[in-house]
C-alpha cells in the first residue's frame, strides 16, 4: 500500500492469561491454523518454566516469559541505503511493534532450531535461556547490536 495505512486489527486477549502479548506470540507460533494446538504448546512450555524456574525467581512463569521476551528485543538494526552507487548498512531505531514481532519471531525461530523431545520442551527452553540472557535468540539481538555499532560512521545517511 502506498498511499493509505492498513487498520491494525484488534486481538481478543488469551482464555487463561487474558493478556493480548501470549495471543500475538501464539499466532506467530502456530502453523497451518492449528490454534489450539499452538496455544497447548506455549501453556505446556509456561508450565515447565513454572516448575523449573518460578520457585527459584520469586515471579510468575508469565513474567519469567516478558522479561526473556524483552532480553531479546532488539533497539536498533541496520538497514541498506543506497548513496551513489555505494550501498551503506545504516543503523536505525526500530518501532516498537516491529521490535515486539522480531523478538517473537526469534524466540520460535529459535526454538524450533534447539534440540529436544516436544516443541513445549524446546520452547521452555529457549525461554529460561534468553531470561538468563544467553542462548541463540539472544545472541541473534547482540549480533544485530554489534552490526549497527560497527555501522555507527553511517548514520548520517538516516532518511
Amino acid at each position: 500500500m502506498r498511499k493509505s495505512k492498513p487498520k491494525k486489527r484488534i486481538l481478543l486477549p488469551d482464555p487463561k492469561f487474558n493478556d493480548v502479548l501470549v495471543t500475538r506470540f501464539v499466532n506467530d507460533l502456530m502453523v497451518d491454523g492449528k490454534k489450539s494446538i499452538a496455544f497447548r504448546i506455549f501453556y505446556d512450555a509456561i508450565d515447565i518454566v513454572d516448575e523449573k524456574m518460578a520457585k527459584k525467581e520469586e515471579k510468575s512463569a508469565l513474567d519469567i516469559w516478558k522479561q526473556a521476551l524483552e532480553n531479546i528485543t532488539p533497539q536498533v538494526e541496520v538497514k541498506s541505503r543506497r548513496v551513489g552507487g555505494a550501498t551503506f548498512q545504516v543503523p536505525m531505531e526500530i518501532n516498537p511493534m516491529r521490535k515486539r514481532a522480531i523478538s517473537v519471531k526469534n524466540m520460535i525461530l529459535f526454538s524450533r532450531k534447539r534440540s529436544g523431545r516436544n516443541m513445549a520442551e524446546k520452547l521452555a527452553a529457549e525461554i529460561m535461556a534468553a531470561y538468563k540472557e544467553e542462548g541463540a535468540a539472544f545472541k541473534k539481538k547482540e549480533d544485530i547490536h554489534r552490526m549497527a555499532e560497527a555501522n555507527r560512521a553511517f548514520a548520517h545517511f538516516r532518511f
